[in-house]
């Protein structure tokens, strides 16, 4: 289960910790930038972008001593970055009507898009349980899936039925892996 209470951060800023910090941005930031495509459904860029600004806006704020309730910073960044994000497309786009700019994704639609997100994050964390081998030949694979067995093989130095062979056990690992992480 993901983390809320970010007011770790809070101390880490104010103490001049930045390894604690650049750990706990890490951590955060997808997170935030995830939110706003999910719930604002925003170009991935333009989240990165919004959540930028926010992050260096809530650092200034941190270092000035302006944060009062340090454990309230998720909700206090997740809103912020929100009210960023509508004044960006207001600002980008210059609505005719002021209602465009808080097109928010319908909540059937809310959980498609956090199902997708889950779901890849499931299929992430399943590669990586993967050995060092499998993984680089199924990463290799979905990087250049125009490549015929034949390539494959002479770019992993085997046979074309050990590519065929090891793929499909790599495919029956993550579908069982996926599986089970999905079933939690």
């Amino acid at each position: 289960m993901a983390r809320v209470d970010y007011s770790e951060l809070v101390e880490a800023i104010q103490n001049g910790d930045d390894l604690t910090a650049n750990r706990l941005l890490e951590e955060l930031m997808p997170r935030i930038v995830d939110y706003l495509v999910v719930t604002m459904k925003a170009d991935r860029n333009e989240a990165r972008e919004c959540t930028q600004e926010v992050f260096t806006e809530v650092y200034d704020r941190i270092r000035k001593d302006k944060i009062r309730e340090h454990k309230y910073i998720f909700r206090y960044i997740t809103l912020s970055v929100k009210n960023e994000y509508v004044r960006y497309k207001k600002y980008q786009h210059r609505f005719a009507s002021p209602d465009e700019a808080y097109d928010q994704a319908e909540p059937a639609e809310q959980i498609r898009n956090l199902m997708d997100e889950e779901r890849m994050q499931h299929l992430e964390e399943c590669l990586y349980e993967l050995d060092r081998e499998s993984r680089s030949l199924i990463q290799y694979m979905l990087k250049h899936p125009d490549k015929s067995s034949k390539e494959y093989a002479d770019h992993f130095n085997i046979s074309s039925g050990n590519v065929r062979i090891r793929k499909s056990r790599i495919l029956n690992v993550l579908h069982h892996c996926y599986k089970r992480k999905s079933s939690k």
